[in-house]
């Protein structure tokens, strides 16, 4: 999954020592890494199976909705 179209939330977390990613759109996705790239790149699985898990429930998935938050 190359082409993330979901809101991601990027942080960096010092209790974890690590970057957090958030995924507001799909409850309880989230994802981290050492790195800023790496998180996101764990993102992108963690998405894919989020994805794949909800279908395979019978869930429905929610479409992206781009931005949802302004700064």
């Amino acid at each position: 999954m190359d082409n993330i179209k979901y809101e991601l939330i990027i942080f960096w977390s010092d209790s974890d020592e690590s970057f957090i990613v958030e995924v507001p759109e799909l409850a309880g996705c989230k994802a981290d890494g050492e790195t800023y790239e790496e998180a996101i790149a764990n993102a992108k699985i963690v998405i894919s199976d989020w994805i794949e898990t909800a279908l395979k429930m019978g869930r429905e998935v929610p479409k992206p909705k781009g931005k949802l938050m302004y700064a």
